[in-house]
Order: structure tokens, then C-alpha cells, then sequence
């Protein structure tokens, strides 16, 4: 499924459950503020050795996944929400920083 596919999904997923008043940018904002902080959570006292291997693990693997896409689920919201191309977005950021931080 491609990014737009995604959104709708979601959005079609919220309208289900009437959670569309809820979903403004600095709602979306906090909740991927919170996911991206239970993803850290996971990591938080692993050494670099450990956390390189996390994925080893199925059950921290399963953590790791749901938090991913709880991060990737806010992002492509709060995207939507503000009329945010989220490919276009990174791929100008990718640009800028070629020029910032040249080889």
C-alpha cells in the first residue's frame, strides 16, 4: 500500500470512531511525541551491542514493530491533517541537507 493509501486508511479507521474532532495537529503531535518516547523506552539501557540486536528477540521485535507503526500511524495523521506531503517533505530535507553537509 502506498503513503496516501496509508492515510486514508487511518482516516477512514478514525471516522469509524467519531475520533476526528480529537485528531488536531497538536493532538497528533503529542501522541507521536508519546509513541516515539515508548519506542526510545525500548532502547533507553541497552548498550550499543544490545540495541543492534533487538530485533533477535520476537517478543522486543513485536514491541519494536508496534512502535514503529504507531510513530509512522501519528506522522502520516498529523501529514494529512496539515496537507503535508510526507515523501516530498523528506526528499526536500534530504536536498537541503546535501547542501548543508556537503562529501
Amino acid at each position: 500500500m502506498d503513503v496516501p493509501g496509508l492515510q486514508r486508511r487511518l482516516a477512514e479507521f478514525a471516522a469509524a470512531r467519531n475520533w476526528e474532532p480529537y485528531h488536531t495537529p497538536k493532538n497528533l503531535v503529542a501522541a507521536l511525541s508519546v509513541e516515539a518516547s515508548e519506542l526510545v523506552e525500548i532502547f533507553q539501557w541497552l548498550t550499543p551491542e544490545e540495541s543492534a540486536r533487538v530485533m533477535e528477540d520476537p517478543d522486543t521485535a513485536h514491541r519494536v514493530g508496534d512502535e514503529v507503526a504507531d510513530v509512522l500511524a501519528y506522522l502520516l495523521q498529523l501529514c494529512e491533517v496539515l496537507g503535508i506531503d510526507p515523501l516530498a517533505a523528506l526528499n526536500a530535507k534530504i536536498d537541503r541537507n546535501e547542501h548543508r553537509f556537503p562529501v
